[in-house]
């Protein structure tokens, strides 16, 4: 049983690159609550946090980039070079991230929380789960992956890989295991049935109607799979064609982000594409038809993809929007966001963030959402 009473917890893992955050989202959409442990660890080692000065006192300065900062692509060419290094490493950092999972659990509304670690049964967190699920693929799949979406070498990604337990010895523990060797459609159907096998409870789903408004007004709606084309045609045709999307490129995105749709009666006529990573929210499409009351849309919008922020226990929320909208400043500061570049943050996970997700075409608006933050600078 896990640690959290009234609390269903999933542990899900998987070796690196065979698709556990894209399973994740997934999940979260279905109406899970998510933690990405992977990612907890790296806050448990940024500058003034509690993992900080024992691995730069471990492994020597030589690790610090010029701000001070470790940095994780030394560490972790040092970690998965020496197996004795990697224990030693994760000795520091496993127990103050199994602390910051606590919390979070602790506090989730959802009853259903899932725990995405790449050592999940290599270490304490396996105790804390109900039901183990383990992601697939093939290792020439993984190659690939590690390739074209982290710029490794051929040989630097197939040491990574041969860092890890054979894949065989995860899925020999798995209680469901997720082969992601096809089509985003068919991996969704593999975590749709496995979710209703878990959850038969149609209360544990997300709602598709948010907000509704009264007749004439506004009202918001979680994009699903099924609205993809919808979604595809509207951000082409309101970003002027700066983004051509397909179906299936918005099905693809559904493992990174959610949607949250604007409706005038049954017309949508507004689009929000925002996801959830390390406890900071980012909405990086924002997209309004012309010829609406562009300030109320504008707050019926961000207000709710803030309520569903809220509900994933965001640390802060950064939205990137285009120029038009970026003018409405008394919108945004009645929303309380301000106008920030990323050096200004002041945490390293949301500068990071910001960073990661900017483009030189939008500007970046940041509100605070929570005092209390995991993991914080001591």
């Amino acid at each position: 049983m896990s640690n959290w009473p009234g609390k269903y917890t999933i542990g899900l893992t998987g070796n690196i690159a065979t698709g556990k955050s894209v399973v994740r989202r997934m999940l979260e959409h279905l109406g899970a609550y998510t933690i990405d442990a992977d990612s907890l660890s790296h806050r448990a080692i940024a500058r003034g946090a509690p993992g900080y000065k024992p691995v730069v006192e471990n492994f020597g300065k030589w690790i610090l980039d010029k701000d001070g900062e470790i940095d994780r692509t030394k560490l972790g060419n040092l970690a998965f070079s020496d197996p004795m290094v990697l224990e030693k490493l994760e000795d520091i950092i496993h127990p103050l991230v199994g602390q910051a999972v606590d919390v979070l659990a602790k506090r989730a509304g959802q009853r259903v929380v899932v725990i995405e670690a790449i050592k999940l049964l290599e270490s304490d967190l396996r105790k804390m789960c109900d039901t183990v699920w383990v992601t697939y693929a093939p290792e020439e799949v993984q190659v690939e992956r590690l390739m074209r979406k982290r710029g490794l070498k051929r040989e630097e990604a197939q040491q990574r890989i041969s860092a890890q337990s054979a894949q065989a010895e995860k899925i020999a523990a798995a209680d469901v295991v997720i082969r992601n060797i096809g089509s985003y459609d068919d991996l969704w159907k593999q975590v749709g049935n496995a979710w209703k096998q878990v959850v038969p409870s149609s209360e544990l789903t997300q709602p598709t109607i948010i907000k509704q408004g009264a007749a004439g007004e506004f009202s918001v709606s979680r994009g699903k799979p099924r609205n993809s084309q919808a979604i595809a045609d509207l951000i082409t045709r309101l970003s002027k064609g700066k983004q051509q999307l397909g179906a299936d490129d918005v099905m693809a995105q559904f493992g990174d982000k959610a949607y949250m749709l604007l409706q005038n009666g049954k017309d949508i006529v507004g689009v929000a594409g925002w996801q959830v990573e390390n406890l900071v929210a980012r909405t990086t499409e924002l997209y309004l038809e012309g010829g609406i009351d562009t300030a109320r849309a504008l707050d019926t919008l961000i207000s709710e993809v803030e309520r569903a922020s809220n509900d994933l226990q965001c640390e802060a929320s950064l939205v990137f929007a285009p120029a038009d909208l970026g003018t409405l400043l008394e919108t945004w500061k009645k929303l309380g966001y301000e106008q920030r570049a990323p050096d200004t943050l002041g945490v390293q996970a949301w500068t990071d963030a910001a960073l990661e997700s900017r483009t030189k075409d939008s500007l970046l608006f940041f509100k605070q959402m929570r005092l209390d933050r995991v993991l914080r600078p001591i």
